[in-house]
């Protein structure tokens, strides 16, 4: 039930941290997988080598995930290079600095809802014509648990991921006769490169708080990813699965 043999996958960011232990994860489960970035070229072609080097199939592509051309010549390549795509995972990101309110500017707000509206109705819209066609396939957004729990000096990204979750929602109703789920998976704060700079008492503080005792790790998320885009999670459509050490129970 869990295997995605047969399956073409894009995860959009996946040259590094939650994006790269996902795409690595569902090529371990038989998926082909097309590997994206925009910048740090080098890092992601170390990346994809280092998923090749598995014995795992795919491709690496460059494109922006707020583009709407560069995401239709991403697709385009591959559909001819691997087949019409059945998993999308938008996972793609920007820097996403903690700042009052007064300290931000309608710039940087448009910024987070270009992540994180603008580029899953972009990537979903190019998708969406073979999924329906086929009948079949699995949309995850990548959202976070800054959300649930209403995280304060964060309120660009927060409105944005709030945007996120009620857009996934509303496709995911929308979506459901052609039997293609959406669904999203909201870790909590799981250091990956991004964060080797940022303040040790923000990090000591988050981690304090975690139920488990532990941090979470970029594999952490693999079960889930690999659990929603599998037909063993054909009947779940419009969740949201937090991947965060109990950090938003109750």
């Amino acid at each position: 039930m869990f295997s995605l043999e047969g399956k073409v996958a894009l995860v959009t960011g996946s040259s590094k941290g939650l994006g790269r232990a996902m795409a690595t994860g569902l090529g371990r489960a038989g998926a082909k997988v097309a590997f994206n970035y925009r910048n740090g070229e080098e890092q992601a072609e170390s990346a994809y080598a280092a998923y090749r080097a598995e014995g795992l199939e795919g491709g690496l592509y460059r494109a922006s995930a707020i583009d709407e051309a560069e995401i239709a010549s991403m697709c385009d390549a591959i559909e001819r290079d691997l087949g019409a795509i059945d998993i999308l995972v938008v996972n793609a990101t920007p820097d996403q600095p903690q700042r009052p309110i007064e300290d931000y500017d309608w710039a940087f707000y448009q910024s987070m809802l270009d992540f994180f509206v603008k580029s899953p109705y972009l990537l979903t819209r190019r998708v969406l014509p073979r999924m329906k066609a086929k009948r079949s396939g699995r949309i995850l957004n990548i959202t976070s648990e800054v959300f649930h729990r209403g995280v304060g000096n964060f309120s660009a990204y927060v409105a944005a991921k709030g945007a996120q979750n009620g857009w996934t929602r509303s496709m995911a109703t929308e979506l459901a006769p052609w039997n293609i789920t959406v669904n999203m998976i909201a870790p909590g704060w799981i250091p990956v490169e991004r964060h080797a700079n940022d303040p040790q008492e923000q990090k000591d503080g988050y981690r304090a708080l975690i139920p488990m005792d532990r941090w979470g790790v970029p594999e952490d998320v693999i079960g889930a990813t690999v659990f929603l885009a599998s037909d063993a999670a054909s009947f779940v459509t419009g969740q949201n699965i937090c991947v965060n050490g109990g950090m938003t129970v109750g």
